[in-house]
């Protein structure tokens, strides 16, 4: 991770513990963003083994999450930070709550491979697969964002979630005019609906992700306004 702007402070304790509260997010993030592309891979390539997998490992993304959330509340208790600092611990809080909902919608799509792996192919897994390397790289791109704590590329995060609503529209569309041609398709289709929309709900966490970086760095909450109020916040300056 590069260093920040965040002032040193006069306990090297205190540095010590926010910068391992800041690398494990990132370890955090990592193991994510392989569930992410595991469980897409065992999608597309019909690998049920691998879904299973990934589905037991969702385990570990949860028990980062409580032991970073924990290491979190002992920070506020023992050192009651203020400014820059407290933001860190609050965005921290929330970025954790978010990867570990991503982490669940990856189990959610790794559960459907396995499911499908079981049934036979289905002809619109390519725009799956170009939708789920576009949320992938979403998630890439927001963690990046969060270790460089800058807020344009965290603010180009939020810019994508558009495209994939868009992405995440076409498909449903496609999907419902499968199960009107043939309604033989209709379990398989609705397996792969479903894993459309966990895939449309990662990109809507990794703009929450992106939300909070922005928060962070700038001081403001651009949570619930428009992309076009949030260049405009982006784009002032900070504290």
């Amino acid at each position: 991770m590069e260093k920040t702007s965040f002032k040193q402070h006069i306990s090297s304790q205190f540095n010590a513990e926010l910068e391992d509260v800041r690398q494990r997010v990132l370890a955090m993030g990592g193991l994510v963003e392989q569930q992410i592309a595991d469980a897409t891979r065992a999608l597309i390539e019909g690998e049920g083994a691998l879904g299973e997998q990934v589905a037991r490992n969702d385990y570990r993304i949860n028990q980062l999450e409580v032991f970073i959330d924990e290491e979190c509340s002992r920070i506020l208790a023992r050192r009651q930070p203020t400014a820059s600092d407290l933001r860190l611990i609050v965005a921290v809080i929330k970025t954790i709550t978010d990867l570990e909902r991503i982490g669940d919608e990856a189990e959610k799509i790794a559960r459907m491979a396995a499911d499908l792996a079981t049934q036979e192919r289905s002809a619109n897994l390519v725009e799956i697969g170009h939708m789920a390397r576009h949320v992938g790289q979403m998630v890439r791109d927001v963690l990046d964002a969060f270790a460089r704590m800058d807020p344009e590329a965290a603010l180009a995060v939020a810019r994508e979630d558009v495209s994939v609503d868009r992405e995440y529209e076409a498909l449903l569309r496609q999907c419902i005019t499968f199960m009107m041609e043939d309604p033989r398709t209709i379990r398989r289709v609705m397996d792969l609906i479903w894993s459309v929309r966990s895939l449309e709900r990662i990109g809507d966490h990794a703009r929450n992700i992106a939300e909070y970086v922005i928060y962070l760095i700038k001081g403001k909450d651009v949570r619930h306004i428009s992309l076009e109020d949030m260049e405009r916040e982006v784009r002032e300056s900070g504290e």
